[in-house]
């Protein structure tokens, strides 16, 4: 992988594309589990074109009212590119819809602050994987993670708006 250059995983992007409408079922059935899970989240982005609301979901790392996700494909990714258009987002956050602002974070060295403070394991977006991420195997985590986001976006998402219930809710 060149510095500065596309990530492998980027050139994989078509994947993703072709498994939309499973994915969407997925959701749709699992929809009430996925708004409560503390490692995943709904991604509600405005469609960069259209201005409709396209929803993804995503492994995420929650802390402090803060979310932060790593786009996998770089660039090629929809819903980064629609972040890039408007940075204003709804999440989902304890099963219920919170509006947030995102920020793509594309300096080295604000990736690997963000990533020190909130690492997890994009791939692997189980509670038991992410508790041992920042615990025991944060040492092994941490370097992998600098090499991860390298050559992808970081995105740090937090709610605009701090009413009480409306917060980004931290993983229990």
């Amino acid at each position: 992988m060149k510095p500065g250059g596309e990530p492998f995983a980027a050139r994989l992007h078509g994947f993703a594309v072709a498994i939309q409408r499973p994915q969407r079922a997925l959701v749709a059935w699992r929809r009430r589990d996925l708004e409560r899970a503390p490692h995943w989240v709904l991604l509600t982005t405005r469609g960069r074109r259209t201005g409709k609301p396209r929803e993804v979901l995503l492994p995420c790392a929650r802390a402090n009212g803060r979310l932060l996700v790593i786009s996998t494909y770089a660039r090629r990714a929809a819903w980064l590119r629609n972040i890039e258009a408007c940075r204003a987002v709804k999440i989902t956050s304890g099963g219920k819809n919170v509006d947030a602002s995102a920020e793509i974070v594309d300096d080295l060295a604000g990736k690997h602050a963000l990533i020190e403070e909130l690492p997890f394991v994009p791939l692997a977006p189980w509670l038991f994987v992410q508790k041992l991420a920042r615990g025991p195997l944060k040492p092994v985590v941490l370097p992998w993670l600098r090499r991860w986001v390298a050559n992808r976006p970081v995105v740090l998402i937090e709610s605009r708006n701090d009413a009480p219930g409306r917060r980004i809710s931290v993983e229990p």
